[in-house]
């Protein structure tokens, strides 16, 4: 077990819109270390999304759309007596956002039919009007820290 904490890198921003969120959100879309692929992807993504939502600031609607299906509980396994209980805890902000970047690639990765561009613009735009799959998830997430709120005293 480790003993020390390693300390966080620092990531550095996106060229196009100088965000640190953008960045990340390239890096998990890139597949076998093509990043050149991932971020026309992600780009492209972007000017459907400014096409199709007549919005020129692209960047508030993909922040929004994050904030909104980052979840704000999830629910840890804790192992007390024998049995396993599922308790809620609240989410970090980075972990939060983190966890709501992972939702919107997957399931947009998890679609059939279009090219990824595509299939990321739609994600994003529905979790920017508060529906999708990944609003879905988020809320299936907060469901499940409710029904077990009885065992929150075990909290850690």
């Amino acid at each position: 077990m480790r003993r020390r904490k390693a300390p966080k890198r620092e990531m550095l921003a996106d060229p196009k819109f100088n965000s640190k969120i953008v960045a990340s959100f390239i890096n998990m879309v890139m597949l076998e270390g093509k990043k050149a692929v991932a971020e026309k992807i992600v780009y492209g993504a972007f000017d459907k999304i400014k096409d199709t939502l007549k919005e020129p600031d692209v960047l508030k609607i993909f922040h929004k759309a994050i904030d909104n299906a980052r979840p704000r509980l999830e629910v840890k396994p804790r192992r007390v007596g024998g049995a396993t209980y599922q308790v809620p805890v609240e989410v970090r902000q980075d972990r939060g956002t983190s966890i709501a970047l992972r939702w919107i690639k997957d399931f947009a990765r998890n679609k059939k039919g279009k090219p990824m561009e595509e299939k990321l613009a739609d994600e994003i735009i529905a979790a920017f009007k508060g529906e999708g799959s990944a609003i879905k998830k988020r809320d299936d997430t907060h469901k499940m820290a409710e029904a077990n709120k009885a065992f929150a005293h075990f909290r850690w």
